[in-house]
């Protein structure tokens, strides 16, 4: 493996790795790794590293921005562009790359089915908060429960100024499940960024809130980034193609936290049908088909899935967190 290939992944934290340096090299030829290896920098400053004509290196900058490589920074006079800063990034652009291989995605797959446990292990130990969190779905909840507007789906979307959707990262290289592939929700400059590069379809607040009531009936679960400020993401995530819901399902490897809500039943309502427990991607609601469903409290994460279709309407949100749980900023 040439040796630049490694010190991209190594960049973003995986130079260890034995599938992530063959990705780049899937994505970038030697002078477009050299291109990745000189930022961040503006096209100028680029093409005196490389020695390449200026013209040349914006044109080959464009291309590495559509195949979710490189990322452009108005926050300079000039123009500057950087790699991928890390490997949640470097999967979600990369793998949204307009003509990307069968070949790619599947080497995609390969390491998350191979090497991603240990390496989401290594990021739960060094960093002090997931990166994660769910938010309830779109229900009615009690009045005695305080939902605050980052944690509404509802409020997020009618404030957002830009939305788009693109492909779900996860279940595109996985298709483990037929649950819907375009549920990816993007948030203003998420969303501006998926309209320009081509990877996503502009919505309006009714369509995104259409397909958000779709994900919640399909049995998806509302996921975006861990701070009070939701102007990125709104995944709808499912419990086997998911970067995250099989790692903390399967091997209690927190790197997802909880809304700040537990599902509660009614027991004079409840009839025991058992459609909550098939709904849950957690195990945190048990029945015997006789008595009335019981939450695990411990093992519910709060996303209201099992309220959506439940007949009986025995089943309700209530607050269980303080409003100081979700941080202000990420990491912060």
């Amino acid at each position: 493996m040439d040796a630049r290939y490694v010190e991209l992944a190594t960049r973003i934290g995986l130079g260890q790795s034995e599938r992530i340096p063959k990705l780049f090299a899937m994505l970038a030829d030697s002078t477009e790794a050299d291109i990745l290896l000189s930022l961040p920098a503006d096209p100028a400053s680029v093409a005196a590293r490389v020695g390449r004509p200026q013209a040349e290196v914006e044109s080959m900058l464009q291309t590495l921005f559509v195949k979710g490589l490189v990322f452009p920074s108005g926050k300079t006079d000039q123009k500057t562009f950087r790699m991928c800063r890390d490997i949640v990034q470097f999967h979600d652009a990369t793998i949204l790359w307009p003509d990307a291989p069968r070949a790619f995605l599947d080497l995609w797959q390969e390491f998350m089915e191979v090497e991603w446990l240990e390496v989401a292990r290594m990021v739960n130990k060094i960093t002090p908060r997931p990166f994660t969190r769910v938010i309830p779905v779109g229900v009615t909840v009690p009045g005695k429960t305080h939902v605050l507007a980052f944690e509404d789906v509802e409020d997020i979307i009618n404030k957002a100024r830009t939305i788009a959707v693109t492909n779900c990262t996860c279940r595109l290289i996985a298709h483990k499940c037929d649950k819907p592939l375009e549920a990816c929700l993007q948030i203003n400059r998420a969303a501006e960024y998926s309209i320009t590069r081509g990877t996503g379809r502009g919505l309006t607040k009714e369509e995104a809130l259409d397909l958000v009531r779709q994900s919640e009936e399909a049995g998806l679960i509302h996921v975006v980034m861990n701070k009070q400020s939701v102007d990125h993401f709104i995944c709808n995530c499912c419990s086997c193609c998911c970067q995250t819901m099989p790692i903390l399902i399967e091997h209690n490897v927190s790197v997802i936290e909880p809304s700040r809500f537990a599902a509660e039943v009614d027991p004079e309502a409840c009839t025991a049908c058992g459609t909550c427990v098939d709904r849950c991607f957690f195990g945190a609601i048990t029945t015997d088909g006789e008595a009335p469903a019981q939450v695990v409290a411990d093992k519910c994460m709060g996303c209201g899935l099992c309220q959506v279709t439940c007949p009986a309407d025995a089943i309700s949100l209530r607050e269980v967190r303080g409003t100081d749980f979700v941080p202000e900023k990420l990491f912060g």
